[in-house]
């Protein structure tokens, strides 16, 4: 489920059907470290995982970093800005692309020995600057990474992308946790069930900029 909120109960009343329905193995996907994690998000896939668990069914987790799509899906935006703006820093993040965290699923959902394991896993590491950076060498546009405080970035995306306030609230103190290393981790695992080479930073913002 993505409604954010809501995600818990919807999570429960799929794993008690798939229990009722005999189900053999069920994957979900999680977010990083969601054991321990302070990110907002992380709440609801921890208690997802906990009863997981305890029904009894056989599972793997799979804890998907962040995906790359959450940036490029509003590159024409970032290019008319002229500046990513965010509040994470120096902190790197391992997002990958949909279909790579995609590639593993299948890899887990149709290949034995993965029973009851977790896997944390994530994409090549990149700051914001880094993206930002690479916007430009890619666009041909001067694009900038201004790190704001938090209450400020969430202004922004208030303003400037629409989001109602507990959203930008929400993603603003995501940045403040990719600050912590929250949503970076080593793309090894990924690589491996996702059966070779990932789409790089490059290859993401290319596919983007062919669609503005």
């Amino acid at each position: 489920s993505s409604e954010i909120g809501k995600r818990f109960v919807q999570h429960k009343n799929v794993i008690d059907e798939a229990k009722r329905a005999g189900v053999p193995f069920v994957a979900y996907t999680s977010i990083l470290r969601a054991d321990v994690s302070t990110l907002p998000l992380a709440p609801e896939h921890k208690l997802t995982e906990e009863y997981l668990k305890a029904s009894g069914l056989t599972y793997a987790l799979l804890r998907n970093g962040w995906y790359i799509e959450n940036y490029t899906s509003s590159l024409g935006n970032t290019i008319k800005a002229g500046a990513v703006y965010g509040s994470a820093g120096d902190g790197k993040i391992s997002a990958a692309t949909r279909s790579d965290y995609a590639k593993a699923a299948v890899k887990v959902l149709t290949t034995e020995g993965h029973d009851n394991k977790a896997y944390e896993l994530g994409g090549y590491s990149f700051t914001l600057t880094e993206y930002a950076a690479e916007i430009s060498r890619l666009s041909g546009k001067d694009i900038k990474y201004i790190n704001l405080p938090a209450d400020e970035y969430a202004k922004v995306l208030e303003e400037q992308a629409g989001f109602p306030a507990p959203m930008a609230r929400m993603f603003a103190e995501i940045d403040l946790d990719i600050a912590k290393g929250e949503l970076e981790t080593d793309a090894s695992t990924l690589e491996k069930l996702a059966g070779g080479s990932l789409s790089t930073l490059e290859d993401s913002i290319k596919e983007a900029l062919h669609t503005i």
